[in-house]
């Protein structure tokens, strides 16, 4: 049976302070979680009930042991998440002061292992057959995950919903400048790119949401979802269906996690053939549950939240 939605990218453990507002340095307990964009969007997607399996790599340690179990507790299926000798899981620890303030610390040296993604690894068959196939920016930073990464965009040319996650993270890149041909030749294989005004102007140069979202279309999407943080997102597609919608409100505990819940439902809507609007609303509110929440992977709401929190007009 074909999967509702792959993902592909990045993995890791997250480290988050129990205690909110303090720097690192003055942290003396962390809680320990699941974490990464493409493995996040999996469990966020599973959680509202969907079939859901990523592609990616651990170290061959203690750490990767855990995320398979993670993975697994949330419903993900983890068959080819496989372990890289010699290479620790990666370890990202954060900071959170909210309302809007989440440092992110990455320790992903000398390597990440989701970065030893190769073409020869790839289930073709069953990327070709799943719902939606979800790749990141992340996966096009370095070798070999940048062909393998290409290559399953190619494979699938363009079958179904393929989603471009922008992802735009430049401490892993070599070199930040060398991003965007890459981006566009993800474009060119995705009907849906998703990202904030920092990740979009990367991908097209242009930071306006609506020109924005126009380069998207421009590019090769169908569907270009821009997000814009207060002003909440616009959603634009080629056949000129427009959606712009108002983030609900939410006092903020740690906004890390809320984008990949947004990717989660985001991907639960379209499966279902749900209208612009509706999709985004319901995005939207994944997103400002997990944003009210600590963590991230076991923050992803269910549907009933998710309802509850649209019935209500807020997170309450």
């Amino acid at each position: 049976m074909a999967y509702d939605l792959i993902t592909m990218g990045r993995i890791g453990v997250d480290l988050y302070p129990l205690q909110s507002g303090l720097p690192l340095a003055r942290v003396s307990s962390f809680g320990k979680f699941l974490g990464g964009s493409a493995a996040n969007v999996a469990v966020a997607a599973a959680r509202l009930g969907r079939r859901t399996a990523v592609i990616t790599r651990t170290g061959d340690d203690p750490f990767g042991t855990y995320l398979h179990e993670a993975l697994r507790g949330f419903g993900v299926d983890d068959r080819w998440v496989t372990p890289v000798p010699g290479l620790p899981t990666p370890v990202t620890f954060c900071e959170v002061f909210p309302p809007d303030d989440f440092p992110l610390y990455f320790y992903r040296q000398p390597k990440a292992p989701d970065l030893e993604i190769h073409t020869h690894e790839l289930d073709l068959d069953a990327l070709r057959a799943a719902g939606i196939l979800w790749v990141t920016g992340t996966g096009l930073s370095e070798e070999p995950s940048r062909t393998a990464t290409l290559a399953a965009l190619a494979h699938r040319a363009r079958a179904g919903i393929t989603v471009f996650d922008l992802d735009w993270r430049p401490m892993f890149w070599r070199d930040p400048g060398q991003a965007r041909p890459h981006y566009a030749e993800a474009l060119r294989h995705a009907t849906v790119a998703v990202g904030n005004l920092d990740e979009v102007e990367v991908a097209t140069g242009v930071r306006e949401p609506h020109a924005a979202a126009r380069a998207l279309l421009d590019a090769g999407a169908e569907l270009a979802v821009v997000k814009q943080g207060p002003k909440g997102v616009l959603a634009v597609s080629r056949s000129g269906e427009c959606a712009e919608v108002p983030p609900l409100p939410v006092t903020v505990l740690n906004g890390l996690g809320a984008g990949d819940a947004f990717g989660g439902s985001l991907c639960h809507g379209l499966l279902a053939g749900r209208d612009l609007e509706t999709v985004m609303r319901h995005a939207n509110a994944a997103g400002a549950i997990v944003a009210s929440r600590l963590e991230c992977s076991s923050a992803m709401p269910t549907p009933d939240e998710v309802a509850a929190v649209l019935d209500a007009g807020a997170v309450r």
